[in-house]
């Protein structure tokens, strides 16, 4: 089922109504994300709550290079391209992620512009957890919060010591 109301800032991306199905493809894939693996079955169900999918349409952007990290992204169907704008006019393709693939964790956790431009390379269906609504999770859960800051300041050790 298709919403009318399209994510603002996103393009022509529509909102779809998430079935059982789609829920259980969902727990499946982040599970194996560092980032959720460690969550309890009440507090991803609270992340479900405000997780949403989405319809996008071959050629649409996800995200861009510079745009603000506002989102998490879990790719259910479709593949989409992921590129780097490294001269005025070239850009670099880095990968092509499918079906559960995700993008956009760091973005929940520094908060730090985009560094890469993704693009449906074919009709393409997304999970999108917008970093307002994870922000609502940490707020309901303190412990979490705690975990989640701690994971954060790990992945900026390792990222600064590369």
């Amino acid at each position: 089922m298709v919403e009318s109301n399209p994510v603002p800032g996103k393009g022509t991306m529509k909102k779809l109504v998430i079935t059982d199905v789609e829920t259980v493809q969902f727990t499946k894939v982040v599970k194996n994300i560092k980032f959720f693996a460690n969550m309890n079955m009440g507090l991803l169900e609270k992340i479900l709550n405000r997780i949403n999918y989405y319809q996008c349409e071959k050629g649409e952007k996800v995200c861009k290079q510079g745009d603000p990290g506002d989102a998490f992204y879990v790719v259910n169907e479709g593949k989409l391209l992921v590129s780097v704008r490294e001269a005025f006019l070239f850009s670099r393709k880095l990968a092509y992620l499918g079906p559960g693939d995700c993008f956009g964790e760091m973005a929940l956790l520094n908060r730090a512009p985009r560094n890469a431009t993704v693009v449906c390379e074919e009709d393409s269906k997304i999970f999108v957890l917008m970093i307002d609504n994870f922000d609502q999770v940490l707020e309901e859960n303190p412990a979490f919060a705690l975990e989640i800051q701690k994971l954060a300041a790990d992945r900026r050790f390792e990222l600064d010591h590369k």
